[in-house]
């Protein structure tokens, strides 16, 4: 359901005018530019590095991501109409959007025959990897899928003819000003929808898109100054690069026991047994090795060259994300917010976990922790956890219930996390029936439809006072919430 339920609300509720508008040139301005290039990017002892070189080397591949934020600016005023039509269809019949798309979508949807699989199987062997058998059950969910992308079709566009919508633009220009954002596109039963709405909307892919963007840039600059590094060193040793490369760049020679090693970590993805496969792994790791030796010498010249950098990474813009009644550690007054969204069965929010509640302990006061709940679809018993995890908040034992998941990530099924109950202390009987009515499944998918929407990718994905937070480890996150304290503090005085 959760599957469904985001593709629905996130990409589905298309009309034909959006499709055809599609077909537009892709050179519309995105406006999600995060800043003015400057003329030099980079200066290496003297030597500069020009936008100009580095955006011939990237444009193709930046045109093609900011593409996407005009190609979704062109949709997100419909998906926002059809948002404020599903959500006023729900309120009048007294349910969530959720249960209106699963009475109206869902159960009318038609599991397909076995005849219609095999049909569908035979017209597209070609490029279906796989016998019938091993790709059966992932073309009855792509066809169900289909399916349930038709009937929501056919049910948006009922909600279009019944609604009061009154719709004034074809789709949003950019917003340069606060005039601009205060434009209205649309009345949908009254309610407005504005350019700042889309915008709004918007913001977490023109992040995404600007965040790429720096990355292609950055790699591309680092390349730029390596090279000219290595330039400048063979220039004064009057040897060609590559004779100083064969001179410098020592790699350590791989041995049969590694290449073996590699083999038996890898075996699952490998085609052949150690005997046949063992020349091309040296190979592979011998090269592996050569980049490594390759890096060390670049930095070395790094550590002593005079460069400077001029490419700013894009600041995270603030979102503003749901607190209310979601499970927090630490005062409510703080002025640093660390959101975090999880996945009980993700090992990597697990190795976080601990971090997040050393900050608020070692920051008494100071820093307050929320989680809000975003179970993978790779995870199988992620969801149901989630809602385990609600049912124990429900009677005062959330953190200590979330440390006992995190503790036994292989083993959440259902049986499991009532055991865990019991563990305990909880009420047995009405732990039971939250989780087996799921009386929590619209919580949780509240939650998972939120961080859609924010652009998540995966799991854990904090923010810290409303912006995005790249970290990976504990000292990292400390140093962005000692720098926020400081700040704060300046602020203050």
């Amino acid at each position: 359901m959760k599957r469904f339920v985001a593709a629905i609300t996130m990409a589905i509720f298309l009309l034909p005018s959006v499709v055809q508008s599609q077909t537009q040139t892709a050179a519309d301005d995105c406006a999600c530019e995060s800043q003015v290039l400057p003329p030099t990017l980079a200066t290496v002892n003297g030597v500069t590095i020009s936008a100009r070189d580095i955006q011939k080397a990237t444009g193709e591949s930046v045109r093609n991501l900011q593409r996407q934020v005009t190609e979704a600016r062109k949709r997100e005023l419909d998906l926002l109409i059809n948002s404020k039509l599903l959500a006023n269809e729900a309120q009048k019949r007294g349910i969530t959007t959720t249960k209106l798309l699963e009475q109206e979508v869902v159960t009318k949807v038609k599991p397909p025959t076995e005849a219609e699989v095999r049909s569908f199987y035979e017209q597209n062997k070609a490029g279906i990897q796989g016998d019938f058998s091993s790709v059966k059950d992932e073309i009855v969910r792509y066809l169900v899928d289909e399916r349930q992308k038709a009937e929501a079709k056919k049910f948006a566009d009922g909600l279009r003819v019944a609604g009061n919508t009154v719709v004034k633009a074809q789709q949003a220009a950019p917003a340069r000003n606060e005039s601009d954002r205060a434009q209205v596109l649309a009345t949908v039963n009254g309610q407005n929808i504005t350019t700042g709405d889309v915008e709004d909307s918007l913001k977490a892919l023109i992040a995404d898109v600007q965040e790429q963007v720096y990355q292609l840039r950055k790699n591309e600059l680092d390349l730029s100054i390596n090279d000219a590094l290595l330039v400048q060193e063979a220039q004064k040793r009057k040897i060609t690069p590559n004779a100083l490369l064969d001179t410098e760049v020592k790699p350590k020679p791989v041995t049969e026991d590694q290449a073996r090693a590699f083999f038996e970590q890898n075996k699952e993805r490998i085609s052949g047994d150690f005997t046949q496969t063992k020349d091309s792994i040296i190979s592979y790791l011998q090269q592996a090795e050569v980049r490594t030796a390759e890096r060390a010498f670049v930095e070395k010249l790094r550590a002593s060259a005079s460069l400077q950098v001029f490419l700013k990474e894009p600041e995270s813009p603030v979102f503003s994300i749901s607190i209310k009644d979601q499970p927090s550690l630490g005062d409510e007054k703080a002025p640093v917010t660390i959101i975090a969204f999880t996945d009980y069965q993700c090992p990597s929010c697990a190795s976080m976990h601990p971090s997040l509640e050393r900050l608020v302990k070692e920051n008494a006061g100071k820093v307050r922790l929320v989680t809000r709940d975003f179970p993978l679809s790779q995870h199988a018993d992620a969801f149901k956890a989630a809602e385990a995890a609600e049912a124990a908040r429900e009677q005062g034992k959330y953190w200590e219930y979330i440390h006992m998941l995190m503790q036994n990530q292989s083993a959440l099924g259902v049986e499991k996390l009532k055991s865990y109950a019991t563990e305990l202390g909880l009420d047995r009987t009405r732990f039971d029936s939250a989780l087996d009515s799921g009386k929590f499944t619209e919580s949780v998918q509240a939650d998972v439809d939120e961080g859609i929407k924010l652009g998540l990718k995966g799991t854990p994905s904090l923010f810290i006072n409303g912006r995005r937070a790249n970290v990976k480890s504990y000292d990292e996150l400390k140093a962005m919430v000692d720098d926020l304290l400081k700040s704060t503090t300046s602020a203050g005085r």
